[in-house]
């Protein structure tokens, strides 16, 4: 995939990923829906299997789940370069388009979290934090929710692959009723998916 880009793209491309750090509540995999719809569907700078690949490898990889934002800033780099087939400015570019998607996603949020938890931390007992705290945990569920849908390859056609579903709905349950450890049942998904049960 090869795509051109111009000082101002590249502009955007940094103020989206500002803004978009101001919604990382619950972590920056919160925003993969909306990171899809501006560079898959209306941009056009990253293929479907570049955003999903970019995810898988970030939450694979030990370390910070924040690290897929970097591979997708170094696959619009990449693109803009030619691929890797065009040597070392691609991958100049790659690294310059995942500084630019980390350092955008990073330094609001990063600013906002401390500023926001020294000031909650000296007021812990105020009902207005209390209140605060507790609302926030089902909108965080309902951004992963929305993660999780926009991950499964089927999204449009939820019917198409009831396996799938039926092994997120175990997979929840377990989770949930038991204290099985979720590295037992990521590599039982591993091995149901190469065995193309699922």
């Amino acid at each position: 995939m090869s795509i051109t880009l111009t000082l101002a793209d590249w502009g955007a491309l940094f103020l989206h990923f500002v803004s978009l750090s101001l919604l990382t509540v619950g972590g920056a995999i919160t925003t993969a829906p909306e990171i899809h719809r501006y560079l898959v569907d209306d941009l056009h700078w990253l293929s479907e299997i570049q955003f999903t690949s970019s995810i898988a490898l970030a939450q694979g990889a030990p370390g910070p789940n924040v690290m897929f934002i970097a591979l997708m800033g170094w696959n619009v780099g990449l693109n803009a370069g030619g691929g890797l087939a065009a040597g070392w400015s691609a991958v100049a570019l790659a690294l310059w388009g995942a500084c630019v998607t980390m350092v955008g996603i990073l330094i609001p949020s990063c600013t906002l979290t401390y500023m926001a938890t020294r000031w909650a931390h000296h007021h812990r007992e105020m009902p207005a934090v209390k209140a605060f705290k507790a609302g926030m945990g089902p909108i965080v569920i309902a951004l992963l929710i929305a993660t999780g849908w926009l991950l499964t390859g089927n999204h449009d056609n939820p019917g198409q692959n009831w396996p799938q579903w039926a092994l997120a709905a175990t997979t929840l349950l377990i989770v949930w009723k038991t204290k099985t450890h979720l590295l037992l049942l990521l590599g039982l998904g591993a091995l149901l998916g190469a065995l193309g049960w699922i």
